[in-house]
């Protein structure tokens, strides 16, 4: 494996790179690339910036230049559904892109001449993902945030889910946007501006890819407030943890893997 690592905020990546062994920085495309290891695992560190074509920019140059086998995406994200709560984790099973419709030429939310409105994420990295964000909730969580932090932002007890993400070049922050995004979406879990592109960028290049989200508001109009602070003091340390547990229980799926044979 060598794991590309993308996300669209600095805020959200912080950590990572000061956590790599003998870390050395590229540029390319207006974007810093910093090559090291993780954990055991060759790893390439990038920001993305905002928004679903400098997402799809940087996981393309990821691929042909930098020669990574697996992508992940994590950052934050808007509540898609009533049931999901600031603080929770959602891990993509499949993503679509909530503002594509070229129809009639083709259906709404269709991306034209693939035949897929939705894009599965693979199921292995998903597993992975998600049993990594489950030790991190269970394990982590108390020692990791603030208890102040954990306080104003109410976390009492986040939980994982796992399902659809809706991506769109939209700050969702009007209530009756995501209520009507759930309704022609059945299932949709979160929304942001970056995960379908990677998917589709991932689906057409055949690279297995995974996206990580943490929920930082309810995608209303409420939305902007302390998101910044939400991202520092409880975003990135969320990220942080999981990419470290799913680097770890990588290793260790290998390990036990090549012990049995």
């Amino acid at each position: 494996m060598r794991l590309g690592i993308i996300s669209a905020l600095h805020e959200e990546q912080q950590g990572l790179v000061e956590a790599m062994h003998s870390p050395h920085k590229l540029m390319h495309g207006m974007r810093e690339y910093f090559v090291g290891r993780l954990w055991k695992i060759d790893a390439v560190c990038v920001l993305s910036r905002i928004g679903k074509v400098a997402a799809a920019m940087t996981a393309t140059t990821l691929v042909e230049k930098f020669g990574v086998t697996h992508i992940l995406f994590t950052g934050v994200a808007g509540a898609g559904d009533a049931g999901i709560r600031v603080g929770d984790i959602v891990v993509a099973e499949s993503l679509v892109q909530h503002d594509m419709d070229a129809s009639p030429l083709f259906p709404r939310y269709e991306v034209p001449l693939t035949g897929l409105t939705q894009f599965p994420t693979d199921s292995s990295m998903a597993l992975e993902l998600a049993n990594a964000a489950a030790r991190f909730l269970d394990n982590e969580l108390a020692g990791t945030i603030d208890a102040q932090e954990r306080a104003v932002f109410a976390l009492d007890a986040p939980r994982l889910h796992r399902g659809l993400i809706g991506s769109g070049d939209q700050f969702v922050n009007e209530r009756e946007h995501v209520q009507s995004l759930s309704k022609a979406l059945p299932g949709l879990l979160a929304v942001e501006m970056e995960g379908a592109a990677v998917a589709q960028v991932c689906f057409e290049l055949g690279v297995p890819y995974g996206v990580l989200r943490t929920i930082s508001d309810n995608a209303n109009e409420n939305a902007a407030t302390d998101f910044m602070r939400f991202v520092k003091s409880v975003a990135a340390r969320y990220a942080f943890c999981i990419v470290r547990q799913f680097c770890l229980g990588h290793q260790a799926s290998k390990v036990s893997a090549g012990t049995s044979s």
